[in-house]
């Protein structure tokens, strides 16, 4: 069923993606992507926010101002701090920029500019490199962490192979992916944060 008060093409598809979840049994929440419910605290999102951004690149941020001085370091820091908020922007606008329809995915973006066929071909591929590459990195770094934080507590202790380490990384990553949505791990992101900012503090301070 199709409300008569739709006003466009966007609300009546909105409208028909809620009837059809009511048909199927399930709640309109359950069709939302990302996580299932839209009551989260807004301290939540700062902690899946501060652990998304205090990545590598700003944990790598002490070395690379070491290695380039104050001067290069402030104009490269703020230049990278300009593209990403205009990056940041366009993705706003962009998210909400037909009435009634939301964007909620890199691909219906590439899809709605290109077309349905061409938007996955361009913006599909760059996604998969792009997160297999950070996937492959970080396990690895992880794994590296690992074997050195064991090393260090245990030197007397029988060593063991830096892949072991890495799979056991990367078999914590792959249970926690099975969790339903974000806010089931925010205690993770909030435990994340803490540690990126003590570490970089650290580094400031060394």
């Amino acid at each position: 069923m199709v409300s008569e008060n739709s006003g466009d093409d966007g609300s009546i598809e909105l409208q028909d993606h809620a009837d059809g979840a009511r048909g199927t049994g399930k709640s309109e929440k359950d069709w939302l992507p990302i996580t299932s419910s839209r009551h989260a605290k807004w301290w939540y999102s700062t902690f899946h926010n501060v652990t998304a951004m205090v990545g590598a690149g700003v944990l790598s941020l002490p070395s690379a101002m070491a290695s380039l001085g104050w001067g290069p370091g402030v104009v490269v820091l703020v230049l990278s701090w300009i593209i990403t908020l205009y990056t940041l922007w366009q993705m706003v606008e962009m998210h909400e920029m037909i009435p009634g329809k939301r964007f909620d995915r890199y691909h219906e973006l590439g899809q709605q500019a290109f077309g349905e066929k061409l938007g996955l071909w361009i913006v599909v591929p760059q996604q998969l490199i792009v997160e297999i590459g950070v996937d492959i990195v970080y396990m690895v770094t992880g794994g590296k962490s690992l074997k050195q934080f064991h090393d260090i507590v245990c030197p007397n202790c029988k060593k063991i192979r830096r892949s072991y380490f890495i799979a056991i990384f990367g078999s914590v990553h792959f249970v926690l992916s099975q969790l339903p949505n974000f806010n089931s791990v925010v205690g993770i992101s909030l435990a994340a944060a803490v540690m990126s900012l003590r570490f970089m503090l650290c580094q400031y301070l060394i």
